[in-house]
């Protein structure tokens, strides 16, 4: 079903010509989700509203670029979207609303991507509807808690075989669709889709087990990869990685 609504997609925000289109649509608010920048003031006082941000994190904690990321890097139980008033700081404005949900054991950056955003969606409409009836007021960040998250780097995604088990596991999680965690082998890179954590000795990196599962050791325990992608290749079941490519037990990954 067509809207006719307008679409403007500037290539910045500070031009005049972007002041204006806004001011043209004579908005009573102005709503930004993973906009990525911040908003120059002259837009930030346009809307008698306000402008106001769908964070993917419970401020303050994770303000940046990339909360849902740190937050299942950092093992977190529990998360959630802040509706808040922005003002000239990064993600430090007062909130408006919150709504919190689990993070289980399954969720990726993916997954725990979709299930914000459809929170986000529920709690920016009621909120904008409370908003302009004069029920909400805005609360500052509390000091206290505050945590940065900032944008990812594909560096970041290199295995270090000396960590816990339990840390590349959420990692392998963190970085799951993109940018993605991975190793070396043979110097060529090897994308790490899935994995899970099960006991191992041996020294960190070293292949312990190489028949239908990968079995490499780690600081503490082991990781056990169940799918992987060499550069250039698709995503296959590690079984059928090991019949394309023998390897054996002492192989050392990274």
């Amino acid at each position: 079903m067509q809207r006719k609504l307008a679409v403007f997609q500037p290539q910045t925000l500070t031009s005049p010509e972007a002041l204006e289109r806004l001011r043209d649509a004579r908005p009573s608010a102005l709503v930004v989700a993973a906009y990525g920048l911040l908003l120059p003031q002259p837009i930030l006082d346009l809307a008698p509203l306000g402008a106001i941000n769908i964070h993917a994190s419970l401020l303050p904690r994770w303000r940046g670029a990339a909360p849902i990321q740190r937050a299942l890097l950092a093992g977190d139980r529990e998360t959630g979207v802040s509706i808040m008033q922005m003002d000239a700081g990064l993600d430090t404005g007062p909130v408006l609303a919150q709504r919190r949900m689990p993070v289980v054991a399954t969720d990726d950056a993916g997954t725990l991507h979709d299930k914000l955003a459809a929170l986000g969606a529920e709690a920016i409409v009621e909120t904008l509807g409370e908003l302009e009836a004069g029920r909400l007021r805005p609360v500052a960040q509390l000091r206290e808690g505050v945590t940065y998250a900032p944008k990812l780097d594909k560096r970041e995604g290199l295995v270090d075989w000396t960590r816990s088990a339990a840390e590349l596991e959420r990692m392998v999680r963190a970085f799951r669709p993109a940018p993605g965690a991975f190793t070396l082998l043979d110097k060529e890179p090897l994308k790490l889709w899935r994995a899970r954590v099960v006991q191992g000795r041996g020294a960190p990196g070293t292949l312990l087990r190489a028949d239908v599962i990968l079995t490499v050791a780690c600081g503490d325990a082991a990781l056990e990869i169940g799918e992987l992608q060499r550069a250039g290749g698709r995503r296959m079941a590690a079984a059928e990685f090991l019949r394309g490519r023998g390897l054996a037990p002492g192989t050392r990954f990274g």
